[in-house]
């Protein structure tokens, strides 16, 4: 994710709006002065486009919105970034509703559903914080301190050992081991080396995907627009030539495909890996009109479910999670 503050209508207390826009504010400053970004460059032309009216569900009373991820079935959650609730829904039926109600002063940012555990894993953005949710209550299982001083923990990826999350202020990411029948382990801090680690004005390490069983991972630069491999083990990271990917945000493998938001240009690049993952060619550009600065994603069989964070829209009418085909 790559927010900019919004203004928003909202029916809480005014105590709970001040702590949104606060939370809203601090990711806002992560990005570089205006006067010192270049635009964007053009996305590379890809072998194919796809564009697809898809369908839209809406997130009832939700302030501002930007993870979503795959639980049981077709259930799927969904983040409210500035207040930290959470939607729970389902793909089929095309409903959501209020989940979690997330004390005040939480963000919710990427999230993972730990099906078989019935975990949920979510991202709190600039609190530094992980926090881990009873999927089938609501209840909180845990509240991890991962980060201190200027963090921005962004995105989550779940392999058979536990929780991998990224920072976009700092080379290094975090790991929550998940053992036998979802106990939680302490967080650990991986410091990244090699090009993953550049660390600049704005985002930096933003989503975050698996493969091999959790063997490698990978990560999205937004500053670098640009994929690489991690070694979780060393936290050496190597490029996957791919051209450039503006806006590149929320990721997700599928054995050799890997799907990659542009947020600010609403597009999904379908991307095939190498076997050694030292490249990755777009074989495809997914886009709807009903993208509105998507950020996440997650797959159903053969449906993309994208969440429409509309960062800098005034007052925009309701937040929603939109599906399209994957293909």
């Amino acid at each position: 994710m790559n927010p900019i503050q919004h203004t928003r209508r909202s029916s809480r207390t005014p105590t709970r709006t001040r702590a949104v826009v606060a939370v809203v504010a601090a990711g806002a400053l992560l990005l570089p002065a205006a006067g010192a970004v270049a635009a964007p460059p053009s996305p590379q032309t890809p072998v194919s486009a796809s564009r697809h009216q898809g369908t839209s569900i809406p997130l009832p009373g939700a302030s501002s919105a930007e993870g979503v991820a795959e639980g049981r079935g077709s259930t799927f959650y969904a983040g409210d970034l500035g207040r930290g609730d959470i939607f729970r829904g389902d793909i089929r039926k095309g409903t959501a509703a209020l989940f979690i109600d997330a004390p005040e002063g939480r963000a919710a940012v990427g999230l993972k559903a730990d099906i078989r555990n019935d975990l949920l894993f979510v991202s709190g953005g600039a609190t530094g914080h992980a926090y881990v949710y009873d999927t089938r209550t609501g209840a909180e299982v845990a509240d991890f301190r991962l980060a201190t001083g200027d963090a921005f923990i962004n995105d989550v990826t779940l392999t058979p050992d536990g929780a991998y999350f990224t920072n976009s202020r700092s080379a290094e990411l975090y790991f929550i081991p998940v053992g036998r029948k979802g106990v939680l382990g302490a967080p650990t801090t991986i410091a990244l080396s090699g090009p993953a680690a550049a660390v600049t004005p704005g985002f930096n390490l933003n989503g975050i995907t698996s493969v091999d069983r959790g063997r490698t991972l990978i990560v999205a630069h937004s500053a670098n627009q640009a994929l690489y491999t991690v070694d979780p083990t060393t936290g050496r990271s190597a490029d996957i030539a791919t051209g450039a990917l503006p806006n590149v945000d929320g990721i997700l493998a599928k054995g050799d495909t890997l799907y990659a938001v542009q947020n600010r240009i609403n597009q999904v690049s379908r991307i095939d890996l190498s076997k050694d993952l030292t490249s990755g060619e777009v074989e495809d550009v997914i886009t709807s009109p009903l993208f509105d600065v998507p950020t996440t994603v997650a797959l159903f069989g053969n449906t993309l479910a994208l969440a429409n964070a509309k960062f800098g829209a005034v007052d925009p009418d309701g937040y929603e999670v939109v599906t399209v085909p994957a293909r």
